[in-house]
């Protein structure tokens, strides 16, 4: 009941459209099965004469239809003046009942398009906020696929499923009470076969939960491969990789195909066995109807109208009964949904998180650890102290914690032991926002949005100047590239800005980070992606932008940070040594090695 309710609170907003398509679905069931009671008068006056109507049966339908039709239509006089109005009557009935479907079609669109709109900001708000951890868990192409396809089968469930059931039981109570008033020896005999029409759908609730859970992974398995192959489109076909990257789609779209097929197997078995009982209960109430005809209990006008409000009858029971079955795509993508909704946001501002206006004095690194959620240490016990204004850098071998350190300061990782403090602040206790606004970070995966050149320098400060932007261009060594473009600076970069080349899309990212014009500086492998030429402007725009900035910069290439006032050499997740290059050097330890891998002098070659 957990997950009825979490899904039905997604319609409590919407609550006035969905009450007010639910008033009209009674209406429009009270309105249809008034058809068959007029059906009822029309069958009486073109078979019946004078007073012969109401000569057979005075039961509860009949006296109904004294209080109500016949007092609008004379069967006493002509019989083509009374069918003449009783066919005006069915125009104004059906007339005013379309009307109330219009009604409840158009708010019920109304309520579903509000619940998807709702579900997908509530998944999309939850998912930016939280941690780097989650995405290094779940791929891209799952969570699109939540998005997208299962929040889609989710607002199906939650309107129009649901929509369909209400509207099956307000029918299903109109035509119910019709059929009574008529006979009640019929209508009982017309629910001899409604608990076998129930119970085939029993069954089968759980084997379809299964089996849509499945396709549902499936599909998002598919999403993924798609978003994976066209994110590294160009290693696929450098590496002429297309026809495996064929193969592997084509597996799981077979896959997908043959799990989709097994739960439609079920699903469809079931609609022709229901059908065969409501035609065997048809069969019954043909046969026990006539009798009761013949016998002289039941109007034979009365009967036909009941074989109406039967075949009515029976369309919602069949509805009501495919329910559980019907219900069932939507329910596990409620599960599948929930789960992300439910994803522990574990970095956050604390309940009493005090504001972080500004950065004062030092950064300092306390006995700092950190272990991600599948056991390895990335981190142990790292300590050191940035001064304010100065450069510190961090290097060592692929893998040995230097990232990790600085995504800590950012809090993109929260420390398992330890503290990292800035002005004496532990930034476990200062505002997230606070935070990250006194940084800039480029980092090695330089990222572009589709969208302008200007868009992207902006990002970060939107409401930045032309010449802001130009300027921040310029330091960054990128304006006169920009301007070579056919837009210039209105340019479109392209998906993961393809249209430029790596050093263009690294630059633009520094412009990013200088225009936000932040007190700390993170250059994360910044210029890993940048030839000799570009690396040297670079390297020249950040010593000219280093004054009063603390600068934290992460690099394999010991060329870029050997002007850094504090250099640590990381290894193992350790701070193995510590100091400036002429110190590191003079040690001829772990830092003079990497130096010494890195400027050799190659050999000569031989003949």
């Amino acid at each position: 009941m957990t997950l009825y309710r979490r899904i039905l609170s997604f319609l409590k907003p919407h609550t006035t459209a969905v009450v007010l398509a639910v008033v009209a679905a009674a209406i429009y069931a009270v309105l249809d099965a008034s058809v068959y009671v007029l059906l009822i008068s029309f069958v009486e006056a073109v078979f019946s004469s004078g007073g012969a109507a109401q000569g057979a049966g005075q039961n509860a339908m009949q006296q109904l239809l004294d209080a109500t039709v016949y007092r609008l239509v004379d069967l006493d006089g002509d019989p083509l003046v009374a069918i003449g109005r009783i066919i005006v009557l069915i125009i104004l009935v059906f007339a005013v009942k379309n009307l109330f479907a219009f009604a409840r079609a158009y708010l019920l669109a109304r309520a579903e398009q509000g619940v998807n709109r709702d579900l997908r900001d509530a998944v999309y708000d939850h998912l930016v906020a939280l941690d780097l951890g989650f995405f290094g868990r779940v791929r891209v192409g799952q969570i699109v696929s939540r998005l997208t396809t299962e929040i889609e089968q989710l607002r199906v469930l939650v309107t129009r499923e649901m929509s369909r059931l209400i509207s099956a039981v307000f029918e299903f109570i109109v035509a119910f009470a019709a059929m009574l008033l008529i006979s009640w020896k019929l209508t009982l005999a017309a629910f001899v076969v409604i608990p076998a029409a129930m119970g085939i759908w029993g069954p089968l609730v759980n084997v379809l939960r299964r089996r849509d859970r499945r396709v549902l992974h499936l599909g998002g398995e598919v999403n993924a491969h798609v978003f994976e192959t066209l994110s590294g489109i160009r290693l696929v076909k450098s590496a002429s990789a297309e026809d495996r990257e064929r193969r592997r789609f084509h597996r799981l779209t077979a896959d997908y195909f043959r799990q989709f097929m097994r739960a439609e197997l079920a699903r469809s078995l079931a609609v022709p066995m229901t059908e065969m009982l409501a035609a065997s209960g048809t069969v019954i109430l043909l046969w026990y109807g006539a009798r009761l005809v013949v016998a002289g209990e039941l109007p034979p006008p009365q009967f036909v109208g009941f074989l109406g409000l039967s075949l009515k009858l029976y369309a919602p029971v069949k509805n009501v009964a495919k329910f559980p079955a019907t219900a069932q795509p939507g329910l596990v993508a409620a599960e599948r949904v929930f789960e992300f909704l439910d994803a522990p946001i574990e970095i956050g501002d604390a309940p009493d998180a005090r504001p972080l206006p500004d950065f004062r004095e030092e950064i300092v690194f306390d006995d700092v650890s950190f272990t991600y959620q599948d056991g390895q240490t990335a981190v142990r016990d790292v300590s050191f102290t940035v001064p304010k204004g100065t450069v510190v850098a961090l290097v060592g071998p692929s893998g040995a914690g230097k990232s990790t350190i600085v995504d800590l300061l950012s809090r993109f990782f929260e420390v398992s032991s330890g503290a990292i403090r800035i002005d004496g602040h532990d930034v476990r206790d200062v505002r997230v926002h606070d935070l990250r606004s006194l940084m800039g970070i480029v980092s090695q995966e330089t990222v572009l949005f589709h969208d302008t050149v200007r868009a992207n320098v902006a990002y970060a400060r939107a409401d930045a100047s032309d010449e802001q932007v130009e300027a921040a261009a310029r330091a960054a060594h990128a304006h006169e590239f920009i301007e070579a473009m056919p837009n210039g600076y209105e340019t479109v970069v392209g998906e993961r800005g393809v249209e430029l080349s790596g050093g263009q899309r690294q630059r633009i990212a520094i412009a990013r980070a200088l225009l936000r014009d932040p007190p700390i500086l993170i250059f994360d492998e910044a210029t890993s992606s940048l030839d000799t030429e570009s690396e040297r402007l670079i390297q020249d725009a950040i010593e000219r932008l280093l004054e009063g900035r603390t600068v934290f910069v992460v690099a394999h290439r010991l060329s870029t940070v050997q002007r850094a006032d504090q250099i640590l050499v990381v290894d193992g997740g350790r701070v193995v040594e510590r100091g400036d290059h002429i110190t590191l050097l003079a040690k001829s330890g772990r830092y003079k090695r990497l130096y010494e891998l890195q400027f050799e002098d190659a050999p000569a070659p031989t003949a």
